[in-house]
Protein backbone atom coordinates (compact mmCIF):
# COMPACT_ATOMS: atom_id res chain seq x y z
CA UNK A 1 0.00 0.00 0.00
CA UNK A 2 1.16 3.40 -0.46
CA UNK A 3 2.80 5.51 1.80
CA UNK A 4 4.78 8.58 2.48
CA UNK A 5 7.96 8.54 1.80
CA UNK A 6 9.35 9.79 5.15
CA UNK A 7 7.36 7.00 6.83
CA UNK A 8 10.42 5.78 8.62
CA UNK A 9 10.95 8.82 9.94
CA UNK A 10 8.25 9.40 12.29
CA UNK A 11 9.46 8.55 15.26
CA UNK A 12 8.56 5.53 17.77
CA UNK A 13 7.87 4.76 21.16
CA UNK A 14 6.50 5.79 25.20
CA UNK A 15 5.96 8.78 26.13
CA UNK A 16 7.58 9.45 30.03
CA UNK A 17 5.20 9.65 33.03
CA UNK A 18 6.21 13.31 33.32
CA UNK A 19 3.02 15.22 33.78
CA UNK A 20 2.96 19.14 33.14
CA UNK A 21 0.51 21.39 34.96
CA UNK A 22 -2.03 23.35 32.53
CA UNK A 23 -4.01 22.07 29.49
CA UNK A 24 -3.55 21.66 25.97
CA UNK A 25 -6.25 22.98 23.45
CA UNK A 26 -6.73 21.23 19.88
CA UNK A 27 -8.04 22.83 16.73
CA UNK A 28 -10.12 20.91 14.48
CA UNK A 29 -9.49 20.64 10.60
CA UNK A 30 -9.56 16.86 9.13
CA UNK A 31 -6.44 16.01 7.19
CA UNK A 32 -4.69 19.33 8.89
CA UNK A 33 -4.58 17.28 11.77
CA UNK A 34 -1.01 15.85 10.52
CA UNK A 35 0.24 19.09 11.76
CA UNK A 36 -0.92 19.08 15.32
CA UNK A 37 -0.06 15.05 15.19
CA UNK A 38 3.50 16.27 14.25
CA UNK A 39 3.20 18.57 17.40
CA UNK A 40 2.20 16.07 19.59
CA UNK A 41 4.77 13.84 18.32
CA UNK A 42 7.48 16.22 19.48
CA UNK A 43 6.05 17.17 22.24
CA UNK A 44 6.04 13.64 23.75
CA UNK A 45 10.02 12.99 23.04
CA UNK A 46 10.08 16.10 25.20
CA UNK A 47 8.51 15.08 28.25
CA UNK A 48 5.53 17.83 27.71
CA UNK A 49 2.48 15.82 28.19
CA UNK A 50 -0.02 17.66 29.49
CA UNK A 51 -2.38 16.63 32.46
CA UNK A 52 -5.65 18.30 30.55
CA UNK A 53 -5.92 17.63 26.77
CA UNK A 54 -9.35 19.29 25.16
CA UNK A 55 -9.39 18.44 21.26
CA UNK A 56 -12.25 19.18 18.55
CA UNK A 57 -12.69 17.20 15.40
CA UNK A 58 -9.07 15.89 13.86
CA UNK A 59 -7.66 17.30 17.40
CA UNK A 60 -10.22 14.75 19.56
CA UNK A 61 -8.60 12.07 17.44
CA UNK A 62 -5.23 13.50 17.57
CA UNK A 63 -5.23 13.62 20.95
CA UNK A 64 -5.92 9.75 21.80
CA UNK A 65 -2.32 8.98 21.02
CA UNK A 66 -1.24 11.52 22.96
CA UNK A 67 -3.12 11.11 26.20
CA UNK A 68 -2.08 7.31 25.52
CA UNK A 69 1.24 8.37 25.25
CA UNK A 70 1.80 6.90 22.29
CA UNK A 71 4.39 8.63 20.03
CA UNK A 72 4.17 8.81 16.24
CA UNK A 73 0.78 6.12 16.62
CA UNK A 74 -1.25 8.63 14.98
CA UNK A 75 0.60 9.37 12.01
CA UNK A 76 1.50 6.21 11.19
CA UNK A 77 -1.98 4.88 10.85
CA UNK A 78 -2.97 8.22 8.70
CA UNK A 79 0.17 8.10 6.41
CA UNK A 80 -0.16 4.50 5.95
CA UNK A 81 -3.57 3.90 5.51
CA UNK A 82 -4.91 7.42 4.11
CA UNK A 83 -5.69 5.30 0.39
CA UNK A 84 -7.14 2.10 2.50
CA UNK A 85 -11.18 2.10 1.49
CA UNK A 86 -12.05 0.80 4.64
CA UNK A 87 -10.40 3.49 7.01
CA UNK A 88 -11.28 6.36 4.04
CA UNK A 89 -13.81 5.90 1.30
CA UNK A 90 -16.59 3.81 0.33
CA UNK A 91 -15.79 0.81 2.49
CA UNK A 92 -15.92 3.52 5.31
CA UNK A 93 -19.15 4.75 4.31
CA UNK A 94 -21.04 1.32 4.23
CA UNK A 95 -19.87 0.50 7.57
CA UNK A 96 -19.83 3.71 9.52
CA UNK A 97 -22.60 5.57 6.82
CA UNK A 98 -19.55 8.47 7.23
CA UNK A 99 -16.27 9.14 5.74
CA UNK A 100 -13.93 7.95 7.85
CA UNK A 101 -14.36 4.43 9.21
CA UNK A 102 -13.91 4.69 12.60
CA UNK A 103 -14.84 0.90 13.25
CA UNK A 104 -12.10 -0.21 11.06
CA UNK A 105 -9.85 1.97 13.36
CA UNK A 106 -10.96 1.60 16.90
CA UNK A 107 -10.74 -2.40 15.95
CA UNK A 108 -8.42 -3.70 13.09
CA UNK A 109 -6.40 -1.15 13.11
CA UNK A 110 -5.99 -1.00 16.87
CA UNK A 111 -4.37 -4.36 16.22
CA UNK A 112 -1.88 -3.47 13.96
CA UNK A 113 -0.85 -0.25 15.96
CA UNK A 114 -1.89 -1.63 19.70
CA UNK A 115 -3.55 1.37 21.45
CA UNK A 116 -2.26 1.73 25.26
CA UNK A 117 -5.77 1.89 26.79
CA UNK A 118 -3.97 1.42 30.35
CA UNK A 119 -2.48 5.04 29.40
CA UNK A 120 -5.39 6.46 28.03
CA UNK A 121 -7.50 5.54 31.15
CA UNK A 122 -4.92 6.79 33.16
CA UNK A 123 -6.85 9.23 36.44
CA UNK A 124 -3.98 10.95 36.16
CA UNK A 125 -4.39 12.77 32.88
CA UNK A 126 -7.79 14.58 31.97
CA UNK A 127 -9.05 14.20 28.50
CA UNK A 128 -12.35 15.94 26.89
CA UNK A 129 -13.89 15.52 23.41
CA UNK A 130 -16.37 18.54 22.06
CA UNK A 131 -18.90 17.31 19.90
CA UNK A 132 -21.97 19.49 18.67
CA UNK A 133 -25.59 18.83 19.85
CA UNK A 134 -27.84 19.07 16.88
CA UNK A 135 -30.88 20.15 19.28
CA UNK A 136 -29.21 23.18 20.93
CA UNK A 137 -26.37 24.10 18.44
CA UNK A 138 -24.27 24.03 20.96
CA UNK A 139 -20.48 22.38 22.35
CA UNK A 140 -20.79 19.92 24.61
CA UNK A 141 -17.79 18.26 26.39
CA UNK A 142 -17.29 14.48 27.00
CA UNK A 143 -14.93 13.29 29.48
CA UNK A 144 -12.94 9.98 29.11
CA UNK A 145 -14.40 8.34 31.92
CA UNK A 146 -17.72 8.40 30.15
CA UNK A 147 -18.38 5.09 28.95
CA UNK A 148 -19.27 7.16 25.73
CA UNK A 149 -16.14 8.61 24.73
CA UNK A 150 -14.98 6.28 21.94
CA UNK A 151 -18.61 7.88 20.57
CA UNK A 152 -17.67 10.89 21.28
CA UNK A 153 -14.86 11.62 19.54
CA UNK A 154 -16.57 9.33 16.75
CA UNK A 155 -18.78 12.62 17.44
CA UNK A 156 -16.27 15.18 17.25
CA UNK A 157 -15.04 14.23 13.78
CA UNK A 158 -18.54 13.54 12.13
CA UNK A 159 -18.73 15.67 8.94
CA UNK A 160 -21.75 16.86 8.83
CA UNK A 161 -23.78 17.09 5.17
CA UNK A 162 -21.89 14.00 3.73
CA UNK A 163 -22.00 11.79 7.56
CA UNK A 164 -24.79 10.13 9.30
CA UNK A 165 -24.75 11.94 13.30
CA UNK A 166 -23.56 9.65 15.83
CA UNK A 167 -26.36 9.25 18.19
CA UNK A 168 -24.90 9.11 22.08
CA UNK A 169 -27.93 8.73 25.26
CA UNK A 170 -30.75 9.44 22.75
CA UNK A 171 -29.19 12.44 21.20
CA UNK A 172 -27.67 13.65 17.89
CA UNK A 173 -24.17 15.29 17.44
CA UNK A 174 -22.10 15.87 14.82
CA UNK A 175 -18.40 17.40 14.28
CA UNK A 176 -17.47 19.87 17.37
CA UNK A 177 -15.96 22.23 15.25
CA UNK A 178 -19.48 23.38 14.27
CA UNK A 179 -19.68 24.82 17.50
CA UNK A 180 -16.34 25.82 18.50
CA UNK A 181 -13.04 25.33 16.20
CA UNK A 182 -10.84 26.36 18.94
CA UNK A 183 -12.28 25.22 22.29
CA UNK A 184 -10.08 28.07 24.49
CA UNK A 185 -13.26 29.52 26.31
CA UNK A 186 -13.82 26.04 28.37
CA UNK A 187 -10.17 26.12 29.41
CA UNK A 188 -10.28 29.76 30.47
CA UNK A 189 -14.00 29.13 31.94
CA UNK A 190 -12.15 26.40 33.92
CA UNK A 191 -9.22 28.38 35.43
CA UNK A 192 -5.80 26.82 33.73
CA UNK A 193 -3.17 28.93 34.19
CA UNK A 194 -1.04 27.43 31.69
CA UNK A 195 -2.93 26.94 28.07
CA UNK A 196 -1.18 25.96 25.05
CA UNK A 197 -3.45 26.12 21.52
CA UNK A 198 -1.88 23.88 18.56
CA UNK A 199 -4.06 25.74 15.42
CA UNK A 200 -3.83 24.22 12.51
CA UNK A 201 -4.04 27.38 9.94
CA UNK A 202 -1.27 30.05 10.07
CA UNK A 203 -1.57 33.09 12.87
CA UNK A 204 -2.94 35.29 9.74
CA UNK A 205 -5.49 32.83 8.70
CA UNK A 206 -9.15 34.04 8.83
CA UNK A 207 -12.57 32.62 7.01
CA UNK A 208 -13.72 34.32 4.44
CA UNK A 209 -17.39 35.27 5.25
CA UNK A 210 -19.82 34.11 2.75
CA UNK A 211 -23.82 33.76 2.53
CA UNK A 212 -25.14 30.52 4.29
CA UNK A 213 -25.56 27.61 2.07
CA UNK A 214 -29.22 26.87 1.06
CA UNK A 215 -28.38 23.21 1.63
CA UNK A 216 -28.46 24.25 5.52
CA UNK A 217 -32.27 24.44 5.88
CA UNK A 218 -32.92 20.99 3.47
CA UNK A 219 -30.58 18.80 5.34
CA UNK A 220 -31.06 20.39 8.68
CA UNK A 221 -34.80 21.66 8.59
CA UNK A 222 -35.83 19.63 11.82
CA UNK A 223 -32.57 21.14 13.86
CA UNK A 224 -33.15 24.88 13.68
CA UNK A 225 -30.34 25.66 16.43
CA UNK A 226 -28.20 23.25 14.71
CA UNK A 227 -28.72 25.96 11.19
CA UNK A 228 -28.14 28.50 13.30
CA UNK A 229 -25.36 27.26 14.70
CA UNK A 230 -23.91 26.45 11.03
CA UNK A 231 -24.86 29.68 9.92
CA UNK A 232 -22.64 31.73 12.39
CA UNK A 233 -20.02 29.22 12.39
CA UNK A 234 -17.56 31.11 9.78
CA UNK A 235 -18.34 34.72 12.43
CA UNK A 236 -17.32 33.32 15.51
CA UNK A 237 -14.73 31.94 14.29
CA UNK A 238 -12.82 34.85 13.12
CA UNK A 239 -13.94 36.30 16.30
CA UNK A 240 -12.10 33.38 18.32
CA UNK A 241 -9.11 33.62 16.35
CA UNK A 242 -8.91 37.17 17.16
CA UNK A 243 -9.49 36.35 20.57
CA UNK A 244 -6.50 33.76 20.60
CA UNK A 245 -3.83 36.37 19.16
CA UNK A 246 -4.46 39.12 21.41
CA UNK A 247 -4.30 36.63 24.59
CA UNK A 248 -1.01 35.38 23.27
CA UNK A 249 0.29 38.93 22.20
CA UNK A 250 -0.34 39.39 26.30
CA UNK A 251 1.33 36.68 27.00
CA UNK A 252 -1.68 34.69 28.72
CA UNK A 253 -1.57 31.63 26.49
CA UNK A 254 0.50 30.01 24.38
CA UNK A 255 0.26 29.35 20.72
CA UNK A 256 1.52 26.54 18.11
CA UNK A 257 0.59 27.12 14.48
CA UNK A 258 2.39 26.52 10.96
CA UNK A 259 5.04 28.75 10.33
CA UNK A 260 3.58 28.76 6.46
CA UNK A 261 0.35 28.94 5.01
CA UNK A 262 -1.35 25.29 4.92
CA UNK A 263 -2.27 24.68 1.41
CA UNK A 264 -4.01 21.26 0.95
CA UNK A 265 -7.67 20.58 -0.06
CA UNK A 266 -9.85 19.58 2.77
CA UNK A 267 -9.46 15.86 1.74
CA UNK A 268 -5.99 16.14 0.81
CA UNK A 269 -5.18 12.69 -1.03
CA UNK A 270 -1.42 13.38 -1.61
CA UNK A 271 0.40 11.69 0.97
CA UNK A 272 3.79 13.77 0.26
CA UNK A 273 1.51 17.35 0.76
CA UNK A 274 0.33 15.19 4.56
CA UNK A 275 3.32 13.79 5.44
CA UNK A 276 5.27 17.15 4.74
CA UNK A 277 2.55 18.79 7.08
CA UNK A 278 3.35 16.27 10.06
CA UNK A 279 6.71 16.81 9.39
CA UNK A 280 6.05 20.77 9.73
CA UNK A 281 4.27 20.22 13.24
CA UNK A 282 7.57 18.56 14.34
CA UNK A 283 10.14 20.93 13.27
CA UNK A 284 8.05 23.80 14.12
CA UNK A 285 7.69 22.41 17.52
CA UNK A 286 11.06 21.84 18.31
CA UNK A 287 12.15 24.97 17.11
CA UNK A 288 9.91 26.61 19.90
CA UNK A 289 10.89 24.63 22.56
CA UNK A 290 12.93 27.04 24.40
CA UNK A 291 10.04 29.67 24.37
CA UNK A 292 7.72 27.25 25.20
CA UNK A 293 9.07 25.84 28.22
CA UNK A 294 9.71 29.29 29.43
CA UNK A 295 6.19 30.16 28.80
CA UNK A 296 5.49 27.05 31.58
CA UNK A 297 8.17 27.54 34.20
CA UNK A 298 6.92 31.28 34.47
Amino acid sequence: MEQYSGFDEIPHGDASDILTPGCLVLEGGAWRGLYTQGVLDALMENDINFETTIGVSAGAMSAMGYVAGQIGRCARINLRHRHDPKYVGLGAYRVDHGITGFTYLFDTLSEEEPFREDRFYDPRRKFFAVATNMETGEAEYFEKSSPDILQAIRASATVPYISEPVEINGSKYLDGGCAVRVPLPWALEHDYEKIVVVRTRARDYRKAIIPPLPLIEREYRNYPRFQKCLREERVNYNVLLDMVDAMEENGRIFVIAPSQPVKMARFEKDLEVLGNLWKLGYEDTKEILPALKKYLEK
